[in-house]
């Protein structure tokens, strides 16, 4: 039989046995938690350095967006002044061929000879026109291509961005 003395021996032991057993599994529980809440606040840390990063990386994207078109812009209005230049002296060449054809047509003493120079004088200013206006239109379509070029570079540096799978 078990005495009174043997009970409160059990009961003793029980409860160190409940106690440590509550004491361990507080203390389980606990560690469970604080590596549940480092590994959230780790992840969390992760993902807030990768937005932070893409956020810079997408600043820094507009960035060379807006210098590339600045860039565009100023080779576009340094082309447009240099192709006015260009236009300009192919009037005034023309005005001046056209004076001196003026001249010389007021001094012929024949109408054959006016005959022969204006179709000479046509002849030349037709073909100065033509050459001159291929001279313009090339120089218009390298500067549309030169213009362009920085923008161009642009597209392609996203079309690989994009084309690039996300970092996980």
């Amino acid at each position: 039989m078990a005495t009174q003395a043997d009970m409160k021996k059990a009961m003793s032991q029980a409860a160190q046995t409940g106690a440590a057993t509550a004491k361990k599994l507080v203390e389980d529980t606990t560690v469970q938690a604080r590596a549940a809440v480092e590994k959230t606040m780790e992840t969390a840390n992760k993902t807030a350095g990768d937005l932070l990063k893409a956020a810079e990386e997408a600043a820094e994207f507009g960035r060379g967006n807006l210098e590339a078109l600045t860039k565009a812009s100023q080779l576009y209005v340094t082309g447009v002044q240099d192709l006015s230049r260009q236009t300009m002296a192919m009037f005034q060449a023309f005005s001046e061929h056209t004076i001196e054809g003026v001249k010389a047509l007021s001094s012929v003493k024949s109408l054959k000879e006016a005959a022969d120079f204006q179709a000479s004088f046509t002849k030349t200013a037709f073909e100065r026109a033509v050459n001159d206006t291929t001279k313009i239109s090339e120089a218009a379509m390298k500067l549309a291509e030169t213009s362009i070029e920085p923008i161009s570079a642009r597209m392609t540096l996203a079309m690989e961005k994009m084309a690039k799978p996300i970092a996980a």
